[in-house]
């Protein structure tokens, strides 16, 4: 059997023997001797390959061919799982939000409903009070004078059995959505606190006054 000037002649009745003939492709003078390299190595990889057998070859193939597909499979089952956790930690955090935005400032103008989502949002920031909204909103202390757990925000305490307004609900959450992505600007900024005109808290006298919004005033 003739091979053409770039692979090697085998008679598989005797001894393989490897045949080198001669190059004629790299004949030309001024070829650098770093281009030669890769022909060198490829002949010598097709050389390997013809005189070894192939059978453990093509096994090690497929089963690196299963081990990658796995492992791709396996990543990209993680990272779905970890972008789904994370919609639905979103979710649940902009729901518990809006419940803050409808229950307590619904009556109020847009800006007053801003600021009482901004106030949340800048408890969960702080590192007096928890780090996640729906633990900010349903947060609870123990009264001494009333001698029992008091929540943050009263309407928590409530059984809400009253049916949701939608077209309120839904401009609630719109409210909550942009101040928890931070693309609202910031109506108290730095107000944790806030309360109704028509009390005077104890606890407001040692605070700065931020602004009076509706009939909210923030500190």
């Amino acid at each position: 059997m003739r091979n053409s000037a770039d692979s090697y002649n085998f008679d598989s009745s005797k001894r393989r023997t490897w045949h080198r003939p001669t190059m004629t492709h790299f004949s030309h003078q001024s070829t650098s001797r770093f281009a030669r390299i890769p022909a060198t190595a490829w002949r010598n990889l097709v050389f390997y390959w013809h005189t070894h057998e192939k059978g453990g070859y093509v096994v090690l193939s497929a089963v690196a061919l299963i081990i990658v597909t796995f492992a791709v499979l396996v990543h990209f089952s993680i990272v779905g799982h970890g972008r789904s956790q994370d919609v639905r930690t979103r979710t649940q955090a902009l729901n518990c939000l809006t419940k803050n935005v409808y229950h307590e400032a619904r009556g109020e103008p847009i800006d007053g409903q801003y600021a009482v989502a901004e106030v949340t949002m800048n408890r969960v920031a702080s590192k007096h009070y928890p780090n996640t909204v729906c633990e900010v909103v349903y947060q609870a202390n123990f009264d001494i004078i009333r001698k029992r757990n008091v929540s943050a925000f009263s309407w928590t305490e409530l059984d809400l059995t009253a049916p949701v307004d939608r077209k309120t609900w839904n401009r609630a959450w719109k409210i909550a959505e942009e101040v928890f992505d931070k693309r609202a600007h910031p109506r108290v900024e730095g107000a944790l606190f806030y309360h109704s005109k028509s009390i005077r808290p104890r606890w407001s006298r040692r605070k700065r006054h931020v602004a009076k919004i509706g009939r909210h005033i923030f500190y």
